[in-house]
């Protein structure tokens, strides 16, 4: 498939462009809300759940039949700075346990009934790293952005992005620092399960890396290609690519987040047609989704990644389609009410 961008300013550009919900399958799905068999705001979030979906596929009364999990893979320079528990290797190894089937990514998804795919991006060719200049070039950014993008499945009715990538929490930490500013230490945890020496040296690595780079914290798109890895732009360019088929996203965890608020950062407004699926146990998660304005769905202490917080939370959304869709009205079963 052919990307129709060829620089950071015309994926910038796609963005800005992209579609909003459909305000006539709001007010219908609104008005059928309020005539189910049900007291008003009686399922809580689940109303405004189904309300929010059904803008996004232009639908009053939708269906969720077709969720996406794509996971993106990639390895980071900076590992070479120890700010894993783990080596670099173990990226590889893991994409071939999602390949088997193996992992608790392919479990999730199968529960939620929905495809699964993973793209490994380069994995033999690590960024740079990123605390002595740029992680990568913009044709290296744009080519991952592009992968993301051309990932995604038109016929898709929802879509999660996961990630493996050894080092990518330092990635994820560098970024939110350099959209949020504060210090290095607000936004890196442990990862993979760091000591407290290799914490503050991930500190230390993190601003090092917006010292070295100090556009990224002029420019969102920017902080992505100095700090990011290819599997968080992949998702990056996967989110924005299904805002314009106007597929909703569930977010996963501080990676994937991260990831995405370059988006938001970018073109305000980028991310309205996605939902955050769980807060996870890394330490800055809940501190970039409050800058979003994103409320979890679940909290379940899971910082594993692969997309697995937002897969779970599938079956949430499927439920508030469920209700939605599926309930009788007053009218229909006959029910007074009042």
């Amino acid at each position: 498939m052919t990307t129709p961008f060829t620089s950071l300013a015309e994926f910038r550009a796609f963005l800005a462009e992209a579609p909003g919900p459909d305000s006539a399958a709001i007010s219908g799905a609104e008005e059928r809300n309020g005539q189910l068999t049900k007291p008003p705001g009686a399922l809580g979030r689940l109303e405004d759940l189904a309300i929010w979906y059904a803008g996004w596929r232009g639908d009053a009364r939708p269906s969720l039949n077709a969720p996406q999990v794509l996971v993106f893979a990639g390895n980071h320079g900076v590992t070479a700075r120890g700010v894993s528990a783990f080596p670099a290797e173990v990226t590889v190894q893991m994409v071939a346990n999602f390949e088997a089937g193996g992992a608790a990514i392919n479990q999730l998804s199968k529960a939620a009934g929905a495809s699964m795919q993973v793209h490994a991006l380069d994995l033999d060719r690590p960024t740079a790293d990123f605390s002595a200049g740029p992680a990568m070039s913009e044709a290296e950014v744009v080519a991952a952005l592009a992968t993301g993008w051309n990932a995604v499945d038109p016929k898709a009715d929802l879509l999660v992005t996961g990630e493996m990538g050894i080092g990518n929490t330092t990635s994820a930490a560098a970024i939110a620092l350099a959209l949020f500013g504060g210090e290095a230490a607000d936004w890196t945890g442990r990862g993979t399960g760091v000591d407290d020496a290799g914490l503050a040296l991930k500190a230390q690595v993190v601003a090092e890396g917006l010292a070295a780079n100090p556009q990224a914290g002029e420019d969102a798109l920017e902080a992505l290609r100095c700090l990011g890895g290819r599997e968080l732009a992949a998702m990056a360019g996967a989110i924005a690519r299904a805002r314009v088929l106007r597929i909703p996203v569930i977010l996963d965890g501080f990676i994937c987040t991260a990831a995405a608020a370059t988006l938001e950062q970018a073109v305000p407004g980028a991310l309205d047609h996605a939902v955050a699926g769980h807060l996870s146990a890394e330490t800055a998660h809940g501190a970039v989704l409050k800058r979003l304005g994103k409320e979890p769905l679940l909290a379940l202490n899971m910082r594993l990644g692969e997309g697995s917080g937002a897969a779970l939370a599938i079956n949430v959304l499927k439920g508030a389609i469920a209700c939605h869709s599926g309930m009788a009205t007053f009218a229909e079963a006959g029910v007074s009410d009042g």
